[in-house]
C-alpha cells in the first residue's frame, strides 16, 4: 500500500512540474512575442509619422489600451523595451504598461509605467541611481535620470501621486526571484533631465 501511494504521489508531483514548466514557458514566450509585436507597431507608426508633416502645435491624442506608445531604453543595462498603454493583465503580458491616469512621457507630471518582475522588468534589478532612461515617443525623445530606487509595501502608493515636475516612476513586484505572488514593490524614481525633439 505504501509503495502504491508513493508511486501515485510521484506521478502527481511529476505532472505538477510539467504544468509549471509549461506555464512558465508560455509566460516567457508570450512576453517575447508581445514585445516583438509592440516593436513592429512602434516602427510602423514612426515611419508613418515621418512621412506626414507635423503640425506646429500637435493636439494631444488619446492612447488606446494595448497600443504601443513608446520605446524605453536603459543604455547602461543594454535594455530596450516597448511600452504599451494600460496596466491590465493582457497589456502587461505584451510589455511594460503606462498607467492611463498618469502623465504622458515627457510631459509635466508623474508618468507611471508598471511591468512584471519575471519578464520585462527583470532588468530593473540592476538599475542604479544616476542611470539614464531614454523614452522615445511620436512627439520626441525624453531623457530621464534615476534619482532613487526603493522597496515599498503594496499599500504605499506614493509613486502614483501627481507631481508638478516631469517625473517617471517604474514599478514592479519584489523580490525579483520570489516564487508566487511577491509581497513588496520595487520602485524606480527618475526625473526629466532633457529632451530632444524628433
Amino acid at each position: 500500500m505504501r509503495t502504491e501511494t508513493k508511486r501515485r504521489l510521484s506521478y502527481v508531483l511529476f505532472a505538477a512540474a510539467i504544468v509549471l514548466l509549461l506555464l512558465g514557458t508560455r509566460e516567457f514566450l508570450g512576453s517575447r512575442l508581445g514585445q516583438f509585436k509592440a516593436e513592429r507597431e512602434f516602427d510602423a507608426e514612426a515611419e508613418k509619422s515621418a512621412s506626414v508633416e507635423k503640425p506646429k502645435t500637435p493636439a494631444p491624442e488619446r492612447f488606446v489600451p494595448g497600443e504601443t506608445i513608446a520605446k524605453m531604453t536603459i543604455p547602461r543595462l543594454s535594455a530596450e523595451l516597448f511600452v504599451v498603454e494600460g496596466d491590465g493583465e493582457e497589456e502587461l503580458r505584451r510589455g511594460p504598461g503606462h498607467l492611463s491616469d498618469s502623465a504622458r512621457p515627457g510631459s509635466p507630471g508623474n508618468c507611471v509605467i508598471a511591468g512584471h518582475r519575471d519578464t520585462h522588468f527583470r532588468v530593473l534589478k540592476d538599475i542604479k541611481k544616476g542611470d539614464d532612461i531614454l523614452i522615445e515617443t511620436k512627439t520626441g525623445q525624453y531623457l530621464y535620470r534615476v534619482k532613487s530606487t526603493k522597496i515599498v509595501s503594496p499599500n504605499n502608493t506614493s509613486a502614483l501621486k501627481p507631481t508638478r515636475h516631469a517625473a517617471l516612476n517604474l514599478i514592479t513586484c519584489y523580490p525579483f526571484y520570489y516564487v508566487g505572488s511577491a509581497p513588496k514593490r520595487f520602485v524606480v524614481e527618475a526625473h526629466l533631465a532633457g529632451s530632444v525633439g524628433t
